[in-house]
């Protein structure tokens, strides 16, 4: 209901939540280093906005990074520039989705530097409201709930296959994105049967068997799904530390010990 001055009151809801707890999994705000988040844009657009667990951003601008750099044939021209062949790498460029995917690009970088600065400031207001965090949310499809992670663990299952350190995180939604998108670089790209090829012997075969468009876009793939995969994993153990540490003190306010963060 209205207050005095005829604002309207939010009965006891906290004006920031530090964390949500869905059937999408757990969302949170987390601080984060703003040059790294960009440096991760710059590796694959859109990637830096996963970081900062901005999903309906970071998914369509992943979904731009490969089908603009299709078109524009990105991926070609680097093979043929870092290979000598520089007219070759030019007259393969198509200039109009270039300008395009330059744009994109570096709005990418710019706006994950940005939104990382602010996310970092909305973060350290939720800290000091220390709002109650939920320890588990029960749903009719799914359980979601604040436990201890292995951050190598969840690196290593998404170093074996990329998608399954975010299904270890509970990232349901953004680990089949993940898993999909990696089957198919895999099939466009022949890796699994260049792979093959190089170790029946035949490295010339193995050479001519490989995509190099389709390629080019998997190291970056690997690394992102790793490294999202632990830094999300050390984020769900801190949150998880925050509950305890609340529920701890509401249970026993006249303990007389401390509770160490």
């Amino acid at each position: 209901m209205p207050s005095k001055d005829g604002v309207m009151e939010s009965a006891g809801r906290p004006r920031r939540l530090l964390a949500l707890l869905s059937s999408f999994g757990v969302t949170s705000l987390q601080r984060q280093n703003p040059y790294i988040v960009a440096w991760w844009s710059a590796a694959f657009p859109g990637f830096g906005h996963l970081l900062l667990q901005q999903y309906i951003r970071g998914v369509l601008l992943t979904l731009s990074e490969v089908f603009t750099n299709t078109l524009a044939h990105i991926n070609e021209a680097i093979v043929y520039s870092f290979s000598g062949r520089y007219l070759m790498a030019r007259e393969v460029l198509d200039p109009v989705w270039l300008y395009g995917y330059c744009v994109i690009y570096l709005y990418a970088i710019w706006d994950s530097y940005r939104s990382t600065l602010e996310t970092n400031r909305q973060c350290e207001l939720a800290e000091i409201e220390n709002a109650r965090l939920q320890a588990m949310v029960l749903r009719p499809v799914t359980i979601q709930y604040l436990e201890r992670k292995s951050p190598r663990a969840a690196a290593a299952a998404s170093f074996f296959f990329p998608g399954l350190g975010q299904l270890y995180n509970h990232r349901v939604g953004l680990a089949f994105y993940a898993m999909i998108w990696w089957w198919v670089y895999l099939y466009l790209s022949n890796l699994h049967a260049s792979l093959l090829a190089l170790l029946l012997g035949h490295p010339a075969e193995s050479a001519a068997m490989l995509r190099p468009h389709w390629l080019l876009f998997m190291p970056s793939v690997m690394c992102g799904s790793i490294y999202h995969a632990y830094v999300t994993a050390v984020e769900h153990n801190r949150l998880f530390r925050v509950e305890q540490r609340q529920y701890l003190k509401e249970r026993y306010p006249a303990a007389g010990f401390k509770i160490l963060p």
